[in-house]
Parts: structure tokens; C-alpha cells; sequence
């Protein structure tokens, strides 16, 4: 088609679904849903996220055959459907071709695949390892015509990196880039994938259009939040966050190139709800994708339970959450009370198993070995793995997954028992530092997210906020008889964990130094903790598990 007949006018349809890694025909049946949807809005394509049909990011599958294969051939069949007069599509989908195994996508239209592009530029950091899985594809192939307008279709990286692609793209012809992503939540992230790019368009001259990936995957949240930039630098139009939909943006060419006309121009929410929502939604589709009916928590009276119930309850429906509260003699009458009036504003099942007996009969099992010895941590952990044998049996007879309520300044420094409150097949709140999880629970208390299940009004009860947490493993136990004083710890962690600092550097933030040096200590030391810790969502630039990768056994320490 000649530029003489080209179109002025494209409706472009951004399809921000939640695909499921390896469920190949759940995902094509979501296309198909999306692309019939956008035919009735009279959409000429459709613009589906990075590897929508295998689901990203599929790791290891992308190395066996028959996955490949099968994502092909679903595209493949797709492509086909298109012979019926309505939008092409473009899809991401994992190919293997002479030159490789490449992240790809298949753009298709009139019944028939009509350009493949491949990803140039791979991510090998942080979350990403893609150069484990695929290889670069061979060279910045140019842009697609599709229906007389030229596409340029980066994939997601190529956009991020130093590769020049999209100004590559511009002078080989390209008139607007669409780009499909898979790009996970981190705090702020929004603001950095705008002045991404931005970048791009200053390099480039052309409006882009970015499609981001909604759901969770395992510590993974990707928020949607798909967007373009015009070619003045402008914001064209902002979907929305943390929600799956499908968006028309109509496109008309001028003088000027190609301008948008019409789309949403969405609410991006503010940091505490979009980190109480990522939490919110990695829940849901950990539980939702990996088949469990339910979910059970043990209910303490402390903070961390009470927002992880929250969060069950908002994700899930208080139909879905058992809360357990497993009292011993250390449990104070405010815990008992706080854990049921918790339990009560959220509507969910509550129930009361006290651990008397198990870690009586413990104690008496192993008295004769501990003959002669004083006690200490060893009894108070005996306490935290009877009430984690308890729920992980309540799993095992109703099929509930167990939540983990350990927060991240816990798990930094090893303030967790393993096999004990350290039990459960998924954390919510592992990335959120102690103050954090109180800012969100007052945020909680005063909001109900969109798409939550849970109740309005005080979820989680004043006096649990207020009060001095504690573990009540020992009498009149606090916190802060072990620990600095939570803003304190928490700025060290920060320090260390997500900014990489020094001891010198983090002393002249105003910190005395051996409480930096102790704290360095037990995060160092707590690591096989942590390999042994379920999954949680990720919230920080740098959470443990996908980002931060250190040695389990390692004696480096940081004395100047």
C-alpha cells in the first residue's frame, strides 16, 4: 500500500490482560476474548504484552521443545482467525529459529503471519536473566507495514538499554513504536518507565506506545499502568493500575506525524495504596494461578498478621481466610482481644488452639538432653514451631495454603523461626520493612483499594498499631530487647540491603557504629534463612530472592 492510500486514522487496542505462565490455552482464550472485544470497538490491531502466550517470565520452560512449540503453534492458529476482516494483533511469544531461541513477537492480519521481530537487547540483572533462556536476536530489523502505516515494534529492554533501537527504527522509516512489555512493580516504577520513555521519544521524534503486563507470578507483580508518549513528550493517554483491561486509543496522522486522539487517561494511584495494592494482587494470583481453595494464617495480635489478614481477606473474600490465634502462657488478654476483634472487622473464620500441651510435651521429651542447661531461645522457638506444626497440619487436612506474616526487617536479621512462624507457601508482606507495614495499615484503615473483597472502616484495630510489638515467646517481651528501634533498623537495612552502603557511609547518616556493624552481622548470617523462606511479593528496588543473591557462606565484613 502506497503512502497515497495509507490510512490517517489507526485504532490501536491495548490489550493489559493477566496471562498465566505456561497455561498456553487459558492465555490464547484471553486473546481471543480481547481481540473480539476490540473488533466491537472497531480496533485495527491489537497490542498484546511481552510473551503474552507463554506468560512472563516463563524462565526455564523456554528451554523445553514442546513449550516452544506449543506457544507457536497457539499464535499460529490465532493468526489464522484473522482472516475474518477484524484487527490484526501483534504477540509475544518465545521462537526458535536458525539463529536462535529469541523473546519474539508475531505480528498478524488477513489470515496470515505477516512479520516476526525479535528482542535485541536481553535484561541480565536484577529480576531478569534472560541471556540464560534466549539469544539476542541477529540484527534491529526494520519496521512492519501494516496496513500502510510502518510499526516499529522494540521489545520491551530495547527500549531500556544503549542499543539505540528505537532511533534505529525511526530512520529506517518507522511513523509510531508499539512496544510490548513485562515490566515488575517495584516502588515508583511508573515514573521511571515514563522518563524511559521519554527518552526514546527525544531520540526518536515518534510517539510511543508502551503495553505493560498486569498479574502476579510468583515474587513478581506486574501492574499494568500501559501508556504512551507523544512525540512532544507529552502524555498521550494512562491506563490504569493494578487492573485488567482492554483500552482503544484512536490515532490520527497530521502534518506533524501521528497524534492520539482519543484514550483513558487513568488515576495512577499513590505509593502506599499502589504498594498495598502490588501486595494485594500477588497474593490473589499466587493463590488463585496455583489452585488452592483457601488460605490460613495464624492470627497473634501483632501488626504483621493482622495486615497479612487484610490483605487474605481483600484479595481472596473473608470466605477464603481462616485465622488462627494459637495462645500460650506468655499471650497477653490484649492479644487475645486484639486477634479477635482483627478476626471480627474482618468477617473471616477464627479459631483458638492453644499450644499447652504440644510444647509441654516438647519440653518433656527433651528434658532429659537438656538436663543441667538454662532456658532461652530454644524453648521460645519450641513455641513457634508447635503453632507452625498447627497450621501447616491445618493445610495438609483442608488443603488451605498457609500465609507467612514475617516482615522484611525480620527477615533481614533473622528475627524468624524456621519450620516455625517461618512456615507457609507465600508471604505478602516479605518486602515491607516494619514501618512500612504500620504506614500501610493506617492507610488500610483509612481506604478501600479498588477490586478489594474486604469490609470499609477499621480493619485493623487501633490498639494493635499502637502497641509495642512483640513476639511473647518470654514474659514482657518486646522487640526492642534485641533490636534498635524500628526506624532506626529499617534506615540501616535500607542502607545496606537496597542501596549497597558502607559501614562509614551509613555511621555518617547519623548511626552509632556498632549497632551498624551488628546489624550487617546478622543480615550476613541470616542468609540460609532466607533460601529456606517462602516466596513474597516484591515491592523495593532490591528484594531477597530474585535481586539480591548473596552467599549463604560468606565471612566478609564491611570494618573500613
Amino acid at each position: 500500500m502506497s503512502r497515497k492510500t495509507a490510512p490517517d486514522t489507526l485504532r490501536i487496542a491495548v490489550a493489559q490482560l493477566n496471562p498465566t505462565v505456561g497455561d498456553i490455552a487459558g492465555n490464547l482464550a484471553k486473546a481471543r476474548e480481547a481481540r473480539a472485544d476490540a473488533a466491537r470497538q472497531g480496533a485495527d490491531i491489537v497490542l498484546f504484552t511481552e510473551l503474552f502466550i507463554a506468560g512472563y517470565p516463563p524462565e526455564d520452560l523456554v528451554l523445553k521443545p514442546a513449550f516452544r512449540k506449543a506457544c507457536e503453534r497457539a499464535v499460529l492458529d490465532f493468526a489464522e482467525e484473522t482472516s475474518d476482516g477484524g484487527p490484526g494483533f501483534i504477540m509475544g511469544t518465545p521462537l526458535k529459529r536458525d539463529s536462535g531461541t529469541h523473546n519474539s513477537v508475531i505480528v498478524a492480519d488477513n489470515g496470515k503471519v505477516i512479520a516476526e521481530r525479535y528482542k535485541v537487547d536481553l535484561p541480565n540483572y536484577g529480576e531478569f536473566d534472560e541471556k540464560r533462556v534466549f539469544q539476542a536476536g541477529p540484527e534491529i530489523a526494520g519496521p512492519v507495514n501494516f496496513r500502510g502505516v510502518r510499526l516499529g515494534i522494540p521489545i520491551c529492554e530495547d527500549i531500556w538499554g544503549d542499543l539505540a533501537v528505537c532511533e534505529t527504527l525511526a530512520e529506517s522509516g518507522a511513523e509510531l513504536l508499539l512496544v510490548p512489555n513485562g515490566s515488575p512493580y517495584y516502588r515508583a516504577k511508573i515514573d521511571v518507565r515514563h522518563q524511559v520513555v521519554i527518552r526514546q521519544v527525544i531520540e526518536s521524534g515518534l510517539p510511543i506506545i508502551y503495553a505493560n503486563q498486569l498479574g502476579g507470578q510468583d515474587e513478581l507483580v506486574f501492574d499494568g499502568a500501559s501508556f504512551a508518549i507523544a512525540a512532544d513528550k507529552s502524555l498521550a493517554f494512562q491506563m490504569s493500575q493494578f487492573e485488567e483491561t482492554l483500552a482503544i486509543t484512536t490515532w490520527s496522522r497530521g502534518g506533524e506525524g501521528w497524534v492520539c486522539s482519543a484514550g483513558p487517561m487513568s488515576r495512577i494511584p499513590d505509593r502506599e495504596e499502589a504498594d498495598y495494592r502490588a501486595c494485594m494482587l500477588g497474593l490473589r494470583d499466587y493463590v488463585n494461578k496455583n489452585g488452592f481453595k483457601d488460605v490460613v494464617l495464624g492470627l497473634s495480635g501483632g501488626i504483621d498478621s493482622a495486615i497479612c489478614a487484610a490483605l487474605a481477606v481483600d484479595a481472596l473474600g473473608e470466605e477464603r481466610l481462616r485465622a488462627v490465634m494459637m495462645p500460650y502462657r506468655y499471650t497477653s488478654k490484649d492479644s487475645l482481644k486484639d486477634a479477635e476483634d482483627c478476626a471480627r472487622a474482618l468477617g473471616c473464620r477464627y479459631d483458638i488452639v492453644p499450644i499447652f500441651e504440644p510444647v509441654d510435651g516438647f519440653s518433656k521429651a527433651l528434658k532429659p538432653l537438656f538436663e543441667g542447661t538454662k532456658e532461652g531461645i530454644t524453648e521460645e522457638n519450641l513455641q513457634s514451631r508447635a503453632r507452625g506444626t498447627i497450621l501447616m497440619a491445618i493445610s495438609n487436612k483442608f488443603g488451605s495454603m498457609v500465609v507467612t506474616t514475617g516482615n522484611k526487617s525480620e527477615m533481614s536479621v533473622g528475627y524468624a523461626t524456621l519450620y516455625g512462624d517461618m512456615n507457609g507457601g507465600f508471604n505478602p508482606i516479605k518486602d515491607l520493612y516494619k514501618m512500612q507495614v504500620y504506614g500501610l495499615s493506617r492507610w488500610r484503615n483509612a481506604h478501600v483499594p479498588p477490586t478489594a473483597l474486604g469490609p470499609s472502616g477499621e480493619v485493623i484495630p487501633a490498639s494493635i498499631i499502637d502497641k509495642a510489638p512483640s513476639a511473647e515467646l518470654r514474659e514482657n517481651q518486646t522487640d526492642q530487647d534485641s533490636l534498635p528501634p524500628y526506624p532506626v533498623l529499617d534506615d540501616i537495612l535500607e542502607c545496606l540491603v537496597e542501596n549497597e552502603m558502607g559501614v562509614d557511609e551509613i555511621v555518617a547518616r547519623g548511626h552509632e557504629r556498632a549497632t551498624v556493624t551488628r546489624i550487617e552481622h546478622l543480615l550476613y548470617i541470616a542468609e540460609y534463612k532466607r533460601r529456606q523462606a517462602a516466596p513474597g511479593v516484591k515491592i523495593t528496588k532490591k528484594n531477597f530472592g530474585r535481586d539480591r543473591r548473596y552467599p549463604i557462606t560468606n565471612r566478609f565484613r564491611d570494618r573500613g
